[in-house]
């Protein structure tokens, strides 16, 4: 594996990849600034004001739970260590799970004791709630904050229990959240949303029905999970409570540090699921299903009519896409998601909700705000086209596929790799 990672470090070094780096950001009144020390002191402050605590909801719970779920065993230890990928980032404590995965039975043993000790006093280590922001660049202007995701390092070590933790509660969650929802689920994933999508359109196209779909955007999803909601939910969705107490400890009294070079002073989390941390897409998943159920579009009338069954939502995580077959019934949808993830803290972005229609369709507006009407969107990797017309999503493979073949030229020529090298590296880089 290391031999791998050296491999493509180099041929990144070859082709000279340029990588964007921070070299100034704006402060809240739109003024550059350039000093790494006033530039940290932004980061704390846009990242401390985006998890603030919403001081008029306060979490009233007292910390421990008498009844427990069985005890972890020390195979599920093993199990969770051969588990965690290796060769990544550690968090603040600088302890690599590979150290445990050298030390075998002894090192599992070890951890055995560490995660009974937690499992029966619902207690965390201080060192477990601190997690290490990366500012990862977006679209858009890398001057502005915003336009970044923050990547969470945490602790390796938490991630033993943290798959436990992700795996006692699987069954319950395969109960609640439905097959639309392919988001981080095991046998699924986007290529099933993307074929279910496609094969809409064709079939509105076969029998000249008119169907109008909303790709929905979050703005900031993951950051603004509301935790004392988020318990609110895992109770009504049958999470045992104990559970949801480890949980809910963790999460207590979290800090963070964002690192730009130097890291910033430590500095407390009031909300948001970490994109970095094992639970996070689970606990989302759970977090948006309540949004749909409460949004009612489970009993709603509106959507597409397939096999008996009424359909008018695909999701991927944070990803919604919604349908309907006419303009109105798809705004009233809409409108009834908006005001339910308002609820719990989630703001639709609509200059990135998108309308696409196989029929004729007006603009949309929510709340004075006008949605861009469009005729292809990309979706999970994919260019869906309003005339499901597949050439234009084969052309932009091939040009994709061209632009990388040529980045590699230099080395695919070179008589000094060898034919083995170069196929897998066409593999890896071309029809991944």
């Amino acid at each position: 594996m290391g031999k791998t990672r050296d491999l493509f470090k180099k041929i990144r070094d070859t082709k000279g990849t340029f990588h964007a780096k921070m070299g100034s950001v704006k402060d809240r009144n739109g003024m550059d600034l350039t000093e790494a020390e006033d530039i940290q002191k932004r980061w704390q402050e846009y990242t401390e004001e985006l998890y603030k605590k919403d001081l008029h909801d306060p979490d009233n719970h007292n910390g421990v739970i008498t009844h427990m779920e069985t005890y972890i065993l020390e195979c599920e230890v093993k199990w969770a260590l051969g588990s965690i990928t290796m060769n990544k980032a550690s968090g603040g404590d600088g302890i690599s799970v590979e150290l445990f995965q050298i030390l075998e039975d002894d090192g599992v043993k070890v951890l055995h004791s560490i995660c009974q000790q937690i499992w029966k006093t619902q207690q965390w280590p201080q060192d477990w709630k601190r997690s290490v922001f990366i500012p990862i660049p977006k679209k858009g202007n890398a001057k502005e904050c915003s336009n970044y995701c923050t990547i969470a390092l945490i602790s390796h070590v938490s991630k033993v229990i943290l798959k436990i933790l992700q795996a006692r509660p699987q069954q319950y969650m395969n109960h609640e959240i439905p097959d639309v929802q392919a988001g981080f689920r095991k046998g699924r994933g986007t290529r099933d949303q993307i074929s279910n999508i496609c094969w809409i359109i064709e079939k509105a196209k076969e029998f000249q029905e008119n169907i109008c779909f909303c790709f929905t955007d979050y703005a900031k999803s993951f950051d603004c999970v509301d935790h004392n909601k988020l318990w609110k939910i895992l109770k009504e969705m049958g999470i045992p409570n104990h559970l949801t107490c480890l949980l809910r400890n963790l999460y207590a009294g979290q800090e963070a540090t964002v690192r730009t070079g130097h890291g910033t002073d430590w500095f407390q989390i009031g909300k948001r699921v970490h994109q970095g941390c094992i639970l996070s897409h689970c606990l989302f998943n759970l977090y948006a299903e309540y949004i749909i159920r409460n949004a009612g579009l489970d009993e709603a009338q509106a959507g597409i009519k397939i096999a008996s069954r009424n359909i008018n939502n695909f999701r991927y995580a944070d990803d919604t896409t919604i349908m309907a077959e006419s303009e109105e019934e798809l705004k009233s949808l809409l409108m009834k998601v908006k005001e339910e993830s308002e609820k719990v803290g989630l703001k639709l972005n609509i200059q990135k909700t998108k309308i696409m229609a196989f029929g004729p369709i007006t603009s949309l507006q929510i709340d004075g705000e006008k949605m861009e009407t469009v005729r292809d969107f990309t979706f999970g990797g994919s260019k869906i086209t309003a005339d499901d017309d597949c050439s234009h999503e084969i052309k932009r493979r091939l040009l994709l596929g061209r632009k990388v073949l040529s980045n590699l030229d230099s080395i695919l020529k070179s008589r000094d790799i060898t034919l083995p090298t170069k196929v897998c590296l066409v593999k890896a880089t071309v029809f991944q």
